[in-house]
C-alpha cells in the first residue's frame, strides 16, 4: 500500500462516521489494505441517493479508490468541449449490440448462513444493500441444486440407492430454513424482476462411476439410459420443489463446471460432461424430460465453465439440431480469463447469434497465492468492472457474481476453499463490510437495467480508459467509465444528439454518467 494514502484514509473515515447522513459510507480502515470498506450494522446503511434525468443536465455516479462510494453530482450539458488534454469518448447508438439480461449474485448455503448470523434488521440492511430500490438493485441470481463447496455438508436431494424414479427426492433443511426464505425475502425487496437459474455441482454419489458426489467421475451408462434418465428428473424435480415453495426459477444450467469430473483427486462435488455428453443428454434426457413436465420455458444453459472452452464447447452442441432446440444460452466462467483472450467471446457470439452469453460465476480470492479475504482491496474491485466492461463488450450480456456473502475468512466452505465476498458479514460484532467490488458491480447493476442495448463508444486516447455505453429502455443513456491509472483526466462525452459531458474522472475510479436522450 502506498502509505502517503493513510492519513487521508483515516481522515476521510472519521469525517465519514462524524458527518454522515441518510445515505453516506460509514468508512472503515483495514490494516494494509489499499481502500476501505462502508461499514453497515442493524442501525446504519449507507444508501444510494435517488436521481432524475432532465433536459440540458447530466448525472455521474463516482466511487474511487481515495474516496467517494456511488456519489452523485449534477452537471449541465454544453454545446462545446472544454479546451483541455482530456480524453473525448464518441457514443454511437447507430452502433447496435447485444440486449442486458442483469447483473447478480449467488444464493449460496453459505451465502444465507451468514445472513441469518446477523441480527434481524442487520439481515434486513444487507438484503436491501443488492435488492432494494435503496441498493444495487441485482436482476439475477444463481442457486445451487443441493450442495456445492460453499455449504457445510455435503448432500443431495435423493441420497436412496437405485432409486431411479426419485421417490424419495426432497429438499433438505438449507433450502427450507435458509436459502428459500433467503431468496423470497429478496424477491419482496425488488421493484425489479430477479431472474434465478439453478445449477447443479454433482449428482447423488450412487449414480456417479466413483460413487461419491466429489474426486470425479460421470453418470453411469450413456445418454438415452437410465442413469441419465433420472438425472434428468432429478432437475425437474428441483425446479418442481421450488415452485412449491413459491419460488420459480427463470433458467437451468447444465451443471456447474463439468470438466472438473476430469480430476480424480477433486476435492468438491463435480460431474464430469464433454461437450457431446452435455448434447446427448441434452437432445435424448433433459430436454424431453422439462418439456414433458411442464418446464418447456426453463431458459437452458450448456458449459456454465471456463471461456477457454469456447467457440468449440457451442460448435458441439449447437450445431446439432436437437440439441440446440432445447438451448437458450451460454454459461462462462471467468478464473482463467486472464489467460484466454476475449475475442473467444466474440467469435463464438458471431458463429451462433441466437444464443446468449452469461457471465455466471466470478470471485476473488481463489488462488492459492492470494489471502482469501482482503477487506477494502480496491484492486479486486478494478477485477470486477475490468471483467464485466471487457465480456460485455465481447456480447456476453450478463455478469453473476459468486456468493452474496462470506465470513471474515471467506466461508463457511467444507473443504476449505475459502474467497472473496462483495460483502463479508461480521457476525461477532453484528455489522458487515461492503467492500469495492460491492460498488464496482453496483456501476452497472444499478443503472444498467436489464433491456438496455449496449452501443458504440469510441475514445481519442485509446488504452486510457476502459467504457462501455447503453441506452436504456426508456431511451436514455448510460455510459461507465473506469480509470486503473494513477492520473486524474478531464472527461468529454460527446453525444451527438445532446452536446458534450465534460467532466472529469479521478485516478483509481469508476463512474457511471447517465443523460437524457432527446427522442425519448
Amino acid at each position: 500500500m502506498d502509505r502517503t494514502l493513510c492519513p487521508l484514509l483515516v481522515f476521510l473515515a472519521v469525517l465519514a462516521t462524524t458527518f454522515a447522513t441518510d445515505s453516506d459510507c460509514v468508512f472503515r480502515q483495514f490494516p494494509d489494505a489499499s481502500s476501505y470498506v462502508c461499514e453497515c450494522s442493524a442501525n446504519f446503511c449507507d444508501t444510494i441517493e435517488e436521481y432524475a434525468l432532465n433536459d440540458g443536465n447530466f448525472v455521474v455516479f463516482t466511487s474511487g479508490k481515495r474516496g467517494y462510494r456511488l456519489d452523485k453530482e449534477e452537471y449541465p450539458i454544453r454545446n462545446f468541449a472544454l479546451p483541455d488534454d482530456g480524453i473525448t469518448i464518441t457514443v454511437d447508438k447507430s452502433r447496435r449490440y447485444q440486449s442486458i439480461l442483469g447483473f447478480g449474485g449467488s444464493f449460496t448455503d453459505s451465502a444465507a448462513l451468514n445472513l441469518y448470523n446477523l441480527s434481524a434488521p442487520a439481515q434486513d440492511n444487507l438484503l436491501r444493500a443488492y435488492f432494494s430500490e435503496d441498493g444495487i438493485e441485482y436482476t439475477l441470481g444463481r442457486v445451487p441444486m443441493a450442495s456445492c463447496d460453499f455449504s457445510t455438508r455435503e448432500y443431495s436431494y435423493a441420497d436412496t440407492q437405485d432409486d431411479f424414479e426419485l421417490e424419495t427426492f426432497a429438499l433438505v433443511e438449507e433450502d427450507i430454513v435458509y436459502k428459500i426464505p433467503m431468496i423470497k425475502r429478496a424477491l419482496q425487496m425488488s421493484s425489479r424482476n430477479v431472474n434465478l437459474i439453478g445449477s447443479a455441482w454433482s449428482s447423488p454419489g450412487w449414480m456417479k462411476t466413483n460413487g461419491a458426489m466429489k474426486g470425479g467421475g460421470r453418470l453411469y451408462g450413456l445418454p438415452g439410459g437410465q442413469y441419465y434418465k433420472t438425472w434428468a428428473l432429478y432437475f425437474a424435480k428441483f425446479l418442481e420443489a421450488y415452485q412449491e415453495n413459491e419460488v420459480e426459477m427463470w433458467g437451468l444450467t447444465g451443471g456447474n463446471e463439468p470438466t472438473a469430473g476430469l480430476f480424480p483427486n477433486y476435492k468438491w462435488q463435480c460431474l464430469f460432461f464433454s461437450p457431446s455428453l452435455q448434447r446427448d443428454f441434452i437432445k435424448r434426457d433433459l430436454g424431453p424430460t422439462l418439456h414433458e413436465r411442464g418446464h418447456g420455458d426453463v431458459k437452458l444453459l450448456i458449459m456454465d465453465d471456463q471461456r477457454f472452452l469456447l467457440p468449440r464447447w457451442a460448435q458441439v452442441v449447437l450445431e446439432d439440431a436437437e440439441a440446440a432446440a432445447y438451448v437458450s444460452g451460454i454459461g462462462i466462467h471467468w478464473y482463467w480469463d486472464d489467460i484466454v483472450d476475449a475475442s473467444r467471446l466474440n467469435e463464438t457470439h458471431h458463429a451462433y447469434p441466437d444464443y446468449f452469453m452469461l457471465a455466471t460465476e466470478a470471485c476473488e480470492g481463489h488462488l492459492n497465492r492470494e489471502e482469501e479475504v482482503i477487506l477494502g482491496s480496491w484492486e479486486r474491485g478494478e477485477a470486477y468492472s475490468y471483467s464485466i466492461i471487457e465480456d460485455l463488450s465481447n456480447w456476453v450480456a450478463g455478469w453473476i457474481d459468486w456468493n452474496l456473502a462470506l465470513d471474515l475468512i471467506g466461508g463457511p466452505n467444507w473443504v476449505g476453499n475459502f474467497v472473496d465476498s462483495p460483502i463479508i458479514v461480521d457476525a461477532k460484532n453484528d455489522v458487515f463490510y461492503k467492500q469495492p467490488m460491492y460498488y464496482h458491480l453496483g456501476h452497472f447493476s444499478k443503472f444498467v437495467v436489464p433491456g438496455s442495448l449496449r452501443v458504440g463508444s469510441e475514445a481519442d486516447q485509446d488504452r486510457r480508459v476502459e467504457h462501455i455505453a447503453f441506452q436504456l429502455p426508456d431511451g436514455n443513456m448510460a455510459l461507465v467509465v473506469l480509470n486503473r491509472k494513477e492520473f486524474t483526466f478531464p472527461l468529454h462525452i460527446y453525444d451527438p444528439d445532446v452536446g458534450y459531458l465534460n467532466a472529469e474522472i479521478p485516478s483509481r475510479s469508476i463512474q457511471t454518467f447517465l443523460w437524457k436522450s432527446p427522442t425519448n
